[in-house]
């Protein structure tokens, strides 16, 4: 029987990286992760899916990786892939972009820090693509991302990262229904021979056109088959979690707003209706349009 390959899972949120780590034959024996909602999540789905993974809840910050490393019973260099995405605040375009003056924006040298003691094959860092840009702490332009692979090459990894769309990963590009760009860095140990995969599928615009790609995975297409959500109530949640939890004020707002319009577009609605929004706030109030993908949910927002 063929050994599974070993994942150590670090800002694991609820688990969504681990998914895709999962499909890729590791076996994942830890997840940390600091939120209690998020960690509440993963252990439900750790239990519902029968795996042995461990979730501990606490700060990356407070968790020696020497210990851990003996706790899990390995030895430098036996496990096969180190993966997170650490916190984007402090980089993301929408944000203050504090970059390294934001204690979480330090968080991304977690990553190597783990690297150093655990000696990893692969090290997979996922990130906002306002990394490529962040400035360090004497104002460099693109100085954190510099920082941050200097830091892995000094520890014996040798890091390739794909520009795709001009400078990004967009996951819709793979068959996922959600236009979300990303920057993946894959750090391997000694050498790197790894090679990202080519996308699968491209705009509908661009999908006729000869040795096309397949045309982009719509919100429609992802939600075909759901049916209509059971309504809240207090305690109760269904098997498939598919629950309407839209306030009453919020359901008023967003009728009349047509697929892929918002809010604030609507100019013939009363001005208490649309209340403050500007032109500016394109994503607020928004009802997504069941014919593309979705955009990417930021914090403070939802679609409809």
């Amino acid at each position: 029987m063929t050994k599974k390959r070993t994942a150590l899972s670090l800002f694991s949120g609820a688990g969504g990286m681990d998914i895709g780590v999962m499909q890729a034959g590791f076996e994942i024996m830890a997840c940390i992760e600091v939120d209690p909602y998020a960690c509440e999540t993963l252990r439900t789905n750790i239990t519902r899916e029968n795996r042995t993974t461990r979730v501990i809840e606490d700060d990356i910050r407070n968790i020696d990786p020497f210990t851990l490393m003996a706790e899990l019973g390995l030895q430098p260099g036996e496990l096969d892939l180190l993966y997170g995405g650490p916190p984007c605040q402090p980089f993301s375009q929408i944000g203050k972009r504090q970059s390294l003056d934001d204690d979480r924006g330090l968080l991304l040298f977690e990553m190597v820090r783990f690297a150093e003691v655990f000696r990893p094959r692969v090290v997979l860092t996922e990130q906002v693509r306002g990394l490529l840009s962040a400035t360090d702490e004497l104002n460099r332009r693109g100085g954190v991302f510099k920082l941050l692979i200097e830091r892995l090459e000094a520890s014996g990894y040798v890091s390739k990262w794909q520009l795709i769309n001009a400078q990004l990963i967009n996951a819709a590009d793979y068959g996922v229904p959600q236009l979300r760009q990303r920057i993946f860095i894959v750090s391997m140990l000694g050498s790197n021979t790894f090679q990202f995969p080519l996308p699968t599928h491209s705009p509908l615009t661009k999908a006729n056109s000869l040795f096309s790609l397949l045309p982009y995975v719509t919100v429609g297409e992802a939600l075909q088959g759901l049916g209509k959500p059971c309504e809240k109530r207090d305690g109760y949640v269904p098997e498939d979690s598919h629950i309407d939890i839209t306030p009453e004020g919020d359901r008023h707002r967003i009728d009349g707003v047509p697929e892929g319009s918002y809010l604030a577009e609507q100019i013939h609605f009363p001005k208490e209706r649309r209340g403050n929004l500007t032109k500016k706030d394109t994503t607020k109030f928004k009802r997504l349009s069941r014919y593309q993908p979705a955009n990417t949910l930021r914090c403070g927002e939802i679609f409809f």
